[in-house]
């Protein structure tokens, strides 16, 4: 992926098979995010990386070119700053993916047709900090989106960072490190369950202590990431998979129990009732490598 310094902002050349609107139809289906804000189509977010926060806004010139500008005097100064911040949006919009093969797929699936055409050019949006991915996995089990992004909001104001600008706040995930430090009962304003207080609090223990990183798993195959991750306490297939697709970029990842994969199938094939786990696996022996595009465009649906 091409990017490159004009002046003040960064140019990321952006790949086929990209639509902005697509994307942002996705970034803003939930107005209670805290992690980023959008206006007139410009993602305004910081992105932190270690120590390094940057505020950035984000915009897309005729689907061919996104602007980065830096904020707040939070340009970094080194160009080995700036490649992580590239890093970040090119995993972050998964732009170094050809998706042509996807398309072409997708354009011959009974199921997949639709919401291929419908939402053209959206792309898996990722989760690039694996500790932020995990705990967004963990807070979404068993309860409704809408809760899910109420109890996220409330973890980040009580223990993330923030940086001022205009008269606004703009947040940080907590870092593992100040996560890893805390007690259950530190969290109990917060109003999700003991349990996945205790299986936040350990995830950030793991990764504090070199036990768990970003850098091992992408180091394994599929299958070994995986079983990895369900050896965590507080962490299932569904969460692993979810992680695995959404951070660790694993094509292949397939949160076959999602309880919004089910409901998009029942609703695009009209059933009375919810398709069976064999079922799915039917339906998606075509998807071969695509399983987790094909799984975030069904859930594209529901929206």
């Amino acid at each position: 992926m091409i990017w490159h310094d004009v002046d003040d902002v960064m140019i990321i050349t952006l790949p086929a098979n990209f639509d902005m609107n697509a994307n942002l139809g996705y970034l803003t289906r939930e107005k209670n995010e805290c992690l980023y804000e959008i206006e007139n189509n410009i993602i305004t977010k910081v992105i932190a990386i270690g120590e390094m926060q940057s505020l950035v806004q984000i915009s897309v010139i005729d689907n061919q070119q996104m602007v980065v500008q830096f904020l707040n005097g939070s340009r970094p100064i080194e160009k080995r700053e700036r490649e992580k911040i590239a890093t970040y949006i090119i995993e972050w919009f998964d732009l170094d993916n050809d998706l042509t093969p996807f398309y072409e797929m997708a354009n011959t699936d009974p199921l997949l047709k639709t919401p291929a055409q419908k939402f053209y050019g959206l792309r898996v949006i990722g989760i690039p900090d694996l500790f932020e991915a995990l705990c967004w996995g963990v807070l979404g089990q068993q309860i409704n989106l809408a809760f899910a992004y109420s109890l996220k909001r409330q973890f980040v104001e009580s223990f993330g960072d923030s940086i001022e600008w205009n008269g606004k706040k703009y947040w940080v995930f907590p870092p593992y490190e100040r996560i890893a430090q805390l007690e259950p009962t530190d969290l109990a304003a917060i109003k999700m369950t003991v349990k996945k207080s205790e299986y936040i609090i350990g995830i950030a223990r793991l990764m504090a202590c070199g036990e768990l990183s970003k850098e091992q798993l992408m180091k394994m195959n599929f299958k070994e990431a995986e079983k990895s991750l369900i050896k965590i306490r507080g962490i299932g297939p569904w969460t692993a998979n979810y992680v695995l697709m959404r951070c660790l970029g694993f094509q292949t990842a397939f949160p076959i129990d999602d309880v919004g994969l089910i409901n998009s199938i029942k609703t695009l094939r009209n059933m009375n009732q919810k398709p069976t786990k064999e079922e799915i696996l039917a339906l998606s022996i075509p998807w071969k490598n695509w399983e987790s595009y094909a799984t975030f465009y069904l859930w594209r649906v529901l929206y």
